[in-house]
C-alpha cells in the first residue's frame, strides 16, 4: 500500500493526549516482551527440552506469563486505546481534569504492576494468574494487584467524566459510537472488579499478613470468577470496538448499523458478569441450580457475538459489492489483504470462530467435565486472548502509534506487520492446536514436565508437548518482531495519519434513544447480578466450609 493513502487527518490528534496513550502502549509491550520470555521458557520446560538454571521455578514463570500477558498487557493497551478514541471523538482533546486522572491512574497501575511483578520474579508469588487460595503469596503481591485495580478505576472515572461533559454540552445528541462503547466497557470493568477487589482487600491481604489464620476458599474462588469471566469480555470489547468502528473505515466502508452495535454492547454488559459459576462447574459447595442458571446466562453472551459477526460480514459484503464485486464471495477479493491494519484484526476475527466454539464446550457441564483440568482449556484461552484479542491489538498499534505521535505508516512497516501476523498465526496453530488435542487425551494443565513414573499415557503426550514448544518458539519470534515494529513506528517519518473512525450507513435504522439511557442498563445489570449471586454468596458466608491455612509449595 502507498504511504500517501494512509494519510490525511482532520482534525489533528492532540499530541499531549498522545503522550498519555503512548505511555500506556509502551508499558503494555514491555509486559508482552517479559511475559513472552516467560512463556517461551515455560513451553520448553513443559516439553522436557530444558531444565531451568539458577533455581528459577516453572510455576514462577507460569505466574509471570499469565499476569503479564493476561492482565498487564491487556489492561494497559485497552486504557491507552480507549483514551485515544475518547479524546478524538469527544471534543478532540481530553479535559485537563481527565488528563490528570489518566496520568494518576497510570502511575498507580505502574506502581502496583512493578510491586506485583517483583514479587513474582523473586519467587514470592508463584500462585499463577488466578492466585487461587489456599496457595499463598507475599502480601505485597496482593497489594500490587489492588493498586493495579484502583488505578484502572481512576482511569475509568476519567472516561466517564469526559463522556458526561460531552453529553452536557451536546444536549439531545447521540453520543459517538466509540465513546458509547468505551463507557460500556468500563462500566462492566468497574462492576466486575468489585469482586476481585473484595477478595484481595477483605480476604487475601489480611490472610497473607497473618492477621487471620484461615481463608474461606470457596468464597475467594467465587469472588475471583465473578471478576474472571467478565475479564474475558474486558479484553474482547475493545477488539469488538475496533471491528465495529475502525475496520469499516480502513476498508473504505461504513458501519452496518449503529443501533445493532450499541445493542450488542448493552447485551455484553448485562450477560458477561453473572456467569462466573460456569468456571466452577467442577467445584463442590455450589448448588446445581445456581450453576445451571449461570450456564444459561453464559449462553446468552453468544447472542451479541453472533450479532457482531453478522454486522461485520454485512459491512464487508456491502462494501465489496459497492466496489463492483460479483458472485457469492466476490466481495472477499475486494478486502485490503495487504493492509496490516485490516489483515491482523481480520485474522483475529477469523480465529475467534473456533475460539468461541471452544467456549461453548467449556461452559457445558458434561463436556466441561471432560476437558476442565486439561490443556484443552489452556489452548482455548490462547485462541481467545492470545490470538483474537492480541492480533486485533497488534493491528490497532500500526495506525494508533502513528496517529497519536504525528507519524506515518510506511510500506515497509506494512510488510513487516503482515509477516508478524502470519508468524503469530502459525505459532498459535502449532501451540494451541497441540494443546487442544493433547487435552482431549487427558494431559493436565498447570503442571511442569513429568513422566508420571513411566506412565504409558503420559509418554504419549510428549510429542504434543514438543509441538507446543515449537509453536511457543515461533510465537516468541512474533513477539520480538512486534517489539521491533513498535520501536520502528515510534521512529517513523513525520506526517499526519488518520484516526480511522467510521460513520454509519445512511440507510441504517435510526438508533433508539433508550440505548443511551444508562440508568436502565445499569439497573438491569445489577438486578441480574443480585439474582445470580446473592443466595449462593450468602450461603458461602453463613455456612462456610472449614477455612484453610495458607500453603507455600515452592
Amino acid at each position: 500500500m502507498r504511504s500517501e493513502a494512509i494519510g490525511k487527518l482532520t482534525p489533528k490528534f492532540d499530541l499531549k493526549d498522545g503522550k498519555l496513550v503512548v505511555a500506556h502502549v509502551l508499558v503494555a509491550f514491555i509486559a508482552l516482551l517479559i511475559g513472552g520470555i516467560a512463556g517461551l521458557l515455560q513451553t520448553m520446560v513443559k516439553s522436557g527440552t530444558i531444565k531451568l538454571p539458577y533455581n528459577i521455578g516453572y510455576y514462577e514463570l507460569l505466574t509471570a506469563h499469565g499476569v503479564l500477558m493476561a492482565i498487564v498487557f491487556t489492561t494497559y493497551f485497552i486504557i491507552g486505546f480507549i483514551y485515544s478514541g475518547v479524546s478524538y471523538t469527544l471534543g478532540g482533546k481530553l479535559l485537563p481534569v481527565v488528563h490528570r486522572m489518566g496520568w494518576a491512574g497510570f502511575s498507580l497501575m505502574t506502581a502496583g504492576t512493578a510491586l506485583g511483578v517483583a514479587m513474582v520474579l523473586t519467587g514470592k508469588a508463584s500462585v499463577l494468574y488466578t492466585f487461587y487460595a489456599p496457595m499463598k503469596a507475599s502480601p505485597y503481591f496482593y497489594i500490587g494487584l489492588a493498586l493495579l485495580v484502583v488505578g484502572s478505576w481512576i482511569s475509568g472515572w476519567g472516561i466517564f467524566y469526559q463522556y458526561k461533559y460531552w453529553k452536557r454540552t451536546h444536549e439531545g445528541k447521540l453520543s459517538p459510537l466509540f465513546a458509547f462503547m468505551s463507557v460500556v466497557t468500563f462500566l462492566m470493568w468497574q462492576i466486575a472488579t468489585i469482586g476481585v477487589a473484595a477478595e484481595v482487600l477483605i480476604q487475601l491481604i489480611p490472610w497473607s499478613f497473618g492477621w487471620v489464620e484461615t481463608i474461606n476458599v470457596m468464597l475467594s474462588r467465587t469472588l475471583f470468577w465473578y471478576f474472571g469471566h467478565p475479564l474475558v469480555y474486558f479484553w474482547l470489547m475493545p477488539a469488538y470496538m475496533c471491528w465495529y468502528v475502525i475496520i469499516p473505515k480502513i476498508i473504505g466502508g461504513k458501519i452496518y448499523s449503529d443501533a445493532l452495535a450499541r445493542l450488542s454492547f448493552i447485551l455484553l454488559l448485562l450477560f458477561s458478569i453473572p456467569v462466573g459459576f460456569h468456571h466452577q462447574l467442577m467445584e463442590p459447595g455450589i448448588s446445581s441450580f445456581w450453576k445451571y442458571l449461570q450456564v444459561i446466562l453464559t449462553f446468552m453472551v453468544v447472542v451479541p457475538s453472533l450479532m457482531t459477526a453478522f454486522s461485520l460480514f454485512a459491512t464487508f459484503e456491502l462494501n465489496g459489492r459497492a466496489l463492483g464485486a460479483k458472485g457469492l464471495f466476490g466481495w472477499v477479493k475486494k478486502l485490503p489483504w495487504k493492509d496490516v491494519r485490516f489483515f491482523a484484526p481480520f485474522m483475529g476475527m477469523l480465529i475467534f470462530i473456533p475460539a468461541g466454539a471452544g467456549g461453548l464446550i467449556n461452559a457445558s457441564n458434561q463436556m466441561n467435565a471432560v476437558v476442565h483440568n486439561t490443556l484443552w482449556v489452556t489452548g482455548h484461552f490462547h485462541l481467545t486472548v492470545a490470538t483474537s484479542v492480541a492480533l486485533t491489538f497488534f493491528g490497532i498499534t500500526y495506525w494508533l502509534l502513528p496517529a497519536v505521535t504525528g507519524r506515518v505508516l510506511t510500506p515497509r512497516m506494512h510488510t513487516l506487520g503482515i509477516i508478524q501476523t502470519i508468524i503469530w498465526c502459525v505459532g498459535m496453530f502449532l501451540m494451541s492446536g497441540a494443546m487442544h488435542i493433547v487435552g482431549l487425551f487427558g494431559a493436565p494443565r498447570r503442571t511442569a514436565f513429568t513422566d508420571y513414573e513411566g506412565s504409558a499415557a503420559a509418554a504419549g503426550w510428549v510429542p504434543y508437548y514438543v509441538f507446543m514448544a515449537i509453536g511457543g518458539t515461533v510465537l516468541f519470534i512474533g513477539v520480538l518482531l512486534m517489539i521491533y515494529n513498535v520501536i520502528a513506528l515510534l521512529c517513523a517519518p513525520k506526517g499526519e495519519t488518520e484516526y480511522p473512525i467510521a460513520e454509519a450507513m445512511e440507510s441504517a435504522e435510526a438508533t433508539p434513544a433508550y440505548l443511551d439511557r444508562w440508568r436502565i442498563w445499569i439497573t438491569v445489570s445489577i438486578l441480574l447480578i443480585l439474582f445470580a449471586y446473592t443466595i449462593p454468596l450468602m450461603d458461602m458466608i453463613v455456612n462456610p466450609a472449614p477455612g484453610s491455612k495458607g500453603f507455600i509449595t515452592w
